[in-house]
């Protein structure tokens, strides 16, 4: 489990493609903390990391093809945009941020990128089946970073406001119009909706049955 806070600025200094899936080599300052077997989140992605050098200060990573389809991770390559890494939420640490898992829904596209004041806006096109789970000053993760829904606006949009940390400490940065992003929207929403549809279907069943069995079910 993650956060969303984000630790530090990773590169990307191998990307071996097989037909097994993608193999990758990211250059980090969090080496020295990470384990072989450790979880940490690459854009909001969570990996295991398979093998580590100190010496050299990069881990590498397996991607398998379901996080290829799902992810922008597709399109990793040497010398591309830096990452955004993460280490596992420790049990002993603050939840700054919000519930994330690392479990990425689909991906977004950055169509709008302002300034307002200090902050930026930055609006995103998204699939409408991620847009059902969000509300104005909900939590979304954009590659891996905690944020707070500004504005939804039409069937497939919405927005978001950084602050200068954020565009300090994280890749949406330096993020223009064309960006493709990871998106995992806040687990306890998916939640709510399958409680309430099951409650829903049982309702709907318990109506159709005759009043005698209606009132043993119920």
């Amino acid at each position: 489990m993650f956060t969303g806070l984000i630790a530090d600025l990773g590169q990307i200094v191998g990307a071996q493609r097989s037909a097994d899936g993608l193999r990758l080599t990211v250059a980090s300052r969090l080496v020295g903390e990470l384990s072989e077997g450790d979880s940490v989140a690459v854009n909001g992605v969570c990996l295991t990391a398979t093998a580590i050098d100190a010496s050299t200060g990069v881990f590498d990573a397996d991607v398998m093809h379901e996080t290829l389809r799902r992810s922008s991770l597709a399109e990793a390559k040497v010398g591309g945009p830096p990452v955004n890494l993460e280490l596992a939420l420790r049990a002993s640490d603050r939840l700054g941020g919000h519930v994330v898992q690392g479990h990425v829904d689909a991906t977004g596209e950055i169509v709008a990128v302002d300034d307002d004041g200090f902050s930026r806006r930055v609006e995103l096109r998204a699939p409408e089946a991620i847009l059902r789970y969000m509300v104005e000053k909900g939590s979304i993760t954009i590659d891996g970073i905690s944020l707070t829904v500004a504005e939804l606006s039409g069937s497939d949009r919405f927005t978001v406001s950084l602050i200068p940390e954020t565009l300090e400490r994280t890749n949406l940065g330096t993020a223009e119009v064309g960006t493709v992003v990871n998106l995992e929207v806040d687990v306890l929403a998916k939640y709510v909706e399958r409680l309430v549809n099951s409650r829903m279907i049982h309702a709907a069943d318990l109506q159709s049955r005759p009043d005698a069995e209606r009132r043993r079910s119920a």
